[in-house]
């Protein structure tokens, strides 16, 4: 059976994606006090490096593709990608410390419409009416959850959406943006045979690059943080795993289908972060928040079910 038999196949990829995202957002929280925040960015892609190696081996043996030859266009693209994704969640990172785990996640979520634009700008993906609609629906939820608890109301909604937390998320929410296009913009360059293997090599390429780019500006600027993320490993270990298997799913899923159903769908993770939020971070919901994921999950319904 080819991939063309299961045009489905990037929506349980993308579930997938979004839950290890979760699980490496919580890893990450809770290494910002010891690492800092340039500290707990590094260690996703530090020690999700190997991880991706070994992901790209294992493709590389089950498809019996030879690996692609890098061109100009494909490093252009996940370089932007690499760069992008640094930012996002190093931004991400200092939401969730404004706010809390799950409004950081939310805010950051704002990518959804921007990645839109940037997909349709940039590769041309083209966006069905669904599709739209599911966006305009998912946004307004995480609209709705971005207030303070208890600060409701248009005025707590301006509030939420003026603070420095929403400057930090909106900022996360355009540099994944731009991540999710260039990673994209990648595998489509790379011209593989394989979907599978062109965002297994994709990965590798962007978490060398940003370990090394990232790494080396710590060890010129922070070498104590440096240090202390390297006796960090048994956290960071899983962290590192739990961000390799994000970033197989999302640079897969947007290998095969469009970036911004693909994202939007990937919104399920707002879900799981509240999940997380409530359970392990103990953080309570409003009836305004309660709504927010009402019409996010609508949204991400609507998303599975367009055309």
């Amino acid at each position: 059976m080819t991939l063309a038999a299961l045009p489905w196949l990037w929506m349980p990829i993308t579930i997938l994606a979004a839950s290890f995202q979760t699980l490496r957002n919580a890893a990450q929280r809770h290494l910002i006090r010891d690492l800092g925040t340039a500290g707990a960015t590094l260690v996703r892609f530090l020690y999700g490096l190997p991880f991706a190696a070994v992901w790209l081996y294992v493709v590389r043996e089950a498809t019996q593709v030879s690996l692609p030859q890098p061109n100009a266009p494909f490093v252009g693209w996940v370089l932007a990608g690499a760069l992008g994704q640094i930012a996002a969640t190093a931004l991400l990172l200092r939401t969730m410390q404004e706010r809390n785990f799950a409004a950081g996640v939310a805010y950051s979520k704002t990518e959804i419409i921007q990645v839109a634009v940037f997909s349709i700008v940039l590769l041309g993906d083209p966006l069905s009416l669904g599709a739209g609609i599911a966006i305009v629906l998912a946004s307004l939820g995480v609209v709705l959850i971005s207030p303070q608890s208890g600060d409701v109301g248009l005025g707590g909604i301006t509030r939420a959406w003026t603070s420095r937390a929403a400057l930090f998320g909106l900022g996360s929410g355009a540099a994944f943006a731009v991540s999710a296009v260039g990673y994209r913009g990648a595998a489509l360059a790379i011209g593989s045979s394989s979907v599978f293997l062109a965002a297994a090599y994709s990965l590798v390429w962007a978490q060398t690059l940003q370990s090394v780019m990232l790494g080396g500006w710590m060890a010129v600027t922070q070498p104590r943080a440096l240090t202390a993320v390297a006796k960090g490993w048994r956290i960071s270990v899983a962290a590192g795993f739990a961000g390799a298997a994000a970033s197989a799913g999302w640079f897969t899923a947007m290998a095969m289908h469009p970036v911004a159903p693909v994202r939007t769908l990937g919104l399920v993770e707002v879900l799981f972060s509240y999940f997380v939020s409530r359970r392990v971070f103990r953080e309570q919901l409003s009836a305004v928040e309660i709504a927010g994921l009402a019409l996010l999950v609508l949204g991400v319904a609507v998303m599975t079910l367009a055309p």
